[in-house]
């Protein structure tokens, strides 16, 4: 978005100004995260989140390619070559290894709060639906690079999670079975699997990295949205990036890597799973194959569907998984209320939280055993889940009745302070 008021790049230093005239680089970051950048200046910490997930990608990134280069991609050599070479081997490796582990589900923390953040004050309403769609895509290539990830460290948990989640794909009709063996190399998780999914865990999260500058740039054309949802009308509703939101997004940045660090340092194998330090076993099935537990929402949407009405309940379940996730690419169109923030839309505002708790729900669902208390809940979580954005948020788009907006970012601000 061209703010008029925007400062303007002019460097003072001769080398600079030469740099500048060739590789307008400096120009670039100056007008995209430095003071060149004027954003709402009503914005919370809810919008750190955005930075926080830059700050995890680069340390998946970092740590990933130190990993893999002492990793071994073969089903003999990479259990041993992660828990004993990288872990005990490699100076500082059982550092790298749980930060990198760790990091995921960091990551994923993150991302579950930033995109129920722009769920819930709108930031997928026009003009930022792209910045909306782009995020979503980045989110399925992170799913994909997490799950390839989880594989790779050969363990019970690892081999037997490739073999279910494969094995779903045999469940699309004609070509289903092509699918999986394509995916494998093979009838079953081997070498030829484990070989693809280390080059495609390692060449992902630069496709991920790539993705984000298209979000980041699609974000800049329209400008920051707020917690109000509504426009920049002047100067006076803005801010410069720097110095303003690098010292908030600095703290969250501090909080961030100290709650990182207390996992690594104290609790590396709460989010993890005991049976992946157990060797992959093809002839010892354990007793309940779990994924991460940034995935159990959508395992459990794919266990929900249990009936065979016109296609196989297994086909149902994919169906079901997939869909979860590509409904919110609908979602700008769904949602047609010109009132962005939930703030002022009280009837969207519970079925927002009515959401948050039923996705918690799944999560619980998904990393509980297939018992039948567990199955019935899994599809009363999933049919609301999908009446939340198939039902529910058109209708209360075309029957609530807003609370007033403020006329702009600044008298908001101005009425929280009493001026």
């Amino acid at each position: 978005m061209s703010f008029p008021w925007a400062k303007h790049y002019e460097p003072k230093n001769p080398v600079m100004q030469w740099v500048d005239s060739r590789l307008p680089l400096p120009r670039f970051v100056y007008n995209a995260v430095g003071a060149g950048y004027p954003v709402p200046r009503n914005l919370n910490y809810w919008w750190n989140f955005g930075v926080l997930a830059g700050v995890a990608l680069v340390c998946q990134l970092v740590t990933g390619i130190v990993l893999a280069m002492h990793f071994h991609s073969s089903a003999t050599g990479a259990f041993d070559s992660v828990n004993v070479g990288i872990m005990r081997d490699v100076n500082a490796g059982w550092f790298l290894r749980f930060a990198h582990a760790n990091g995921a589900s960091m990551f994923f923390i993150v991302i579950y709060i930033h995109m129920f953040r722009g769920l819930y004050f709108g930031s997928y309403k026009a003009p930022r639906e792209m910045v909306w769609l782009l995020g979503v895509v980045i989110f399925l290539l992170l799913m994909a690079t997490a799950f390839m990830g989880y594989v790779l460290p050969w363990g019970q948990m690892s081999f037997w999670g490739a073999q279910v989640i494969t094995g779903f794909f045999s469940a699309i009709p004609v070509v289903g079975d092509w699918i999986r063996i394509w995916l494998l190399g093979g009838y079953a998780p081997d070498d030829a699997a484990l070989n693809r999914f280390f080059s495609l865990h390692y060449l992902l999260p630069f496709v991920v990295a790539g993705a984000v500058i298209l979000h980041i740039w699609a974000l800049h054309i329209p400008g920051s949205s707020n917690p109000t949802g509504v426009e920049v009308k002047g100067e006076q509703d803005t801010v410069p990036f720097h110095p303003y939101y690098t010292a908030k997004d600095g703290v969250g940045v501090l909080v961030f890597l100290m709650v990182f660090a207390v996992l690594i340092f104290f609790a590396p194998d709460y989010l993890g799973h005991p049976d992946n330090y157990i060797p992959a076993n093809p002839l010892s099935t354990p007793a309940h194959i779990v994924p991460e537990w940034y995935f159990w929402p959508f395992y459990a949407i794919l266990r929900a569907c249990t009936s065979n009405l016109f296609l196989p309940a297994k086909l149902w379940g994919v169906l079901a998984m997939f869909g979860s996730i590509l409904i919110l690419f609908f979602l700008p169109w769904l949602d047609r209320s010109p009132v962005r923030s939930g703030t002022y839309r009280p009837m969207y505002k519970i079925a927002f939280w009515v959401l948050v708790a039923d996705v918690l729900v799944l999560g619980y669902c998904g990393g509980s055993p297939a018992e039948p208390l567990y199955v019935v809940l899994s599809q009363i979580a999933a049919a609301y889940y999908f009446a939340h954005f198939l039902i529910i948020v058109p209708l209360i788009s075309m029957y609530e009745t807003p609370k007033p907006l403020p006329g702009s970012i600044t008298e908001a601000v101005l009425a929280k302070t009493g001026a």
